[in-house]
């Protein structure tokens, strides 16, 4: 097997920007796809991290042509350009021998490694983390699947996807109303905590090594992630003897009394989060509100609500009650959020310049550090855009024209 150099950058070598950012020197493999691997690996790369992102030759990552709404932004899925930012595309075919020898020996310059396919998957290609272990004992290997990788769920080969894992979880069967299906949330939630999750285990996994020498695996799954960001109703589950029941008026939680949830205005919704049922009586004119109380009278007490601020439009309701402090907002469309932000000139909001698809806009790293703040630097990658830049000055252009001659390399 050749062996790779070490490319990394002396001190006297770095650029005048590194060490701004807190990753900085840190250098992410990244075998990751759709959403879970993706926002964790992009996470990284704003806080600083070098992140190049491995994909097969011609298609690339499967979410690039899963269009939102029926449409591609340039050449690429929405959903792509939204977790992939600040990485490089290296195109390698994974099942190619020369391919897979050539990831392997990457591990010597790579801090990290990260993959979420399903569990056994990377193992079966050759690049699991015993793989990996052998070429860099130090090696960070994290992996994110479903339903983990050997438990009694994945066992039964139940594909790890978002919907399924909100099904399985008890997320879907709480949200909603008691007369309707059981509601998914509008937006994938379980992708969402585990990539976190993945975030917060490679951190952990980084500062394990400064400190005491060793690499180590990271595992996270969709399924537990859901059920740690249930924690409090799977706590009263577990310890109250309690089961369940959505509220037939639609309060915003199984367990919480009214008011808690959106409640109609004369033009659209309100939300009134957890206000004392005395205060809400005597601003909404009807004391019978303070009256009612207890567990078993929520839907009442919500319907009671709902015709007091059925009688108002949504600003007037806005007034009365941020101005008695009470938690309350508006409810929203994604497209008003959106428009609120783009006119307040929120920092929320970046800008990527595309090659194909122009100037792009995105959220931001929802993560502030005030001495080495996240930053903006490349646009998502095309496929396999940057496969020369990274492999050249680690194994010299004649052999990585060789690897292409014999398709290892896209």
């Amino acid at each position: 097997m050749t062996r790779l150099t070490d490319t990394r950058p002396t001190d006297s070598e770095v650029p005048d920007s590194r060490g701004n950012r807190a990753l900085d020197g840190i250098r992410v493999l990244d075998f990751t796809q759709m959403m879970l691997g993706p926002l964790c690996t992009q996470t990284l790369a704003d806080l600083g991290a070098d992140v190049v992102k491995v994909e097969r030759p011609g298609t690339g990552d499967w979410m690039r042509k899963m269009p939102m709404f029926g449409q591609l932004v340039g050449q690429d899925s929405a959903a792509f350009h939204s977790f992939n930012r600040n990485k490089r595309s290296l195109s390698v075919d994974m099942k190619h021998p020369d391919g897979r020898a050539l990831l392997l020996e990457m591990a010597n310059e790579f801090d990290v490694v990260a993959e979420n396919f399903r569990a056994g998957v990377m193992e079966r290609l050759g690049l699991g983390y015993a793989d990996f272990r052998s070429v860099r004992s130090d090696i960070i290997y994290a992996s994110g699947s479903g339903w983990g990788q050997d438990t009694p769920l994945a066992r039964q080969n139940w594909p790890g996807q978002d919907l399924l894992v909100q099904a399985m979880s008890g997320v879907m069967y709480n949200t909603g109303k008691s007369g309707d299906a059981p509601t998914p949330c509008g937006t994938p939630v379980a992708d969402f905590a585990a990539s976190q999750s993945m975030v917060s285990g490679i951190l952990a996994a980084l500062i394990a090594r400064d400190r005491h020498g060793i690499g180590q695996r990271v595992e996270v799954d969709l399924f537990s992630s859901l059920l740690n960001a249930m924690a409090q109703e799977n706590f009263a589950v577990l310890n109250q003897d309690v089961r369940f029941c959505r509220s037939v008026t639609g309060i915003a939680s199984p367990w919480n009394d009214a008011p808690y949830g959106p409640h109609p205005t004369a033009d659209g919704y309100v939300a009134i989060a957890m206000c004392p049922r005395d205060r809400l009586a005597c601003l909404l004119g009807d004391p019978e509100i303070a009256t009612m109380h207890g567990f078993n009278d929520r839907d009442a007490l919500k319907l009671k609500i709902d015709a007091q601020t059925k009688r108002r439009t949504t600003a007037e309701l806005l007034d009365l009650l941020r101005g008695a402090d009470v938690w309350c907002a508006p409810v929203r469309s994604s497209e008003e959020a959106m428009q609120d932000l783009l006119d307040s000139e929120s920092g929320l909001i970046i800008e990527l310049d595309h090659r194909e698809a122009g100037i792009l806009k995105t959220i931001g790293c929802p993560i502030g550090l005030s001495a080495m703040p996240a930053d903006r630097r490349s646009p998502p990658p095309e496929v396999g855009e940057h496969t020369d830049e990274v492999l050249e000055p680690m194994i010299g252009a004649g052999r990585l024209a060789e690897l292409r001659a014999n398709g290892a390399v896209a």
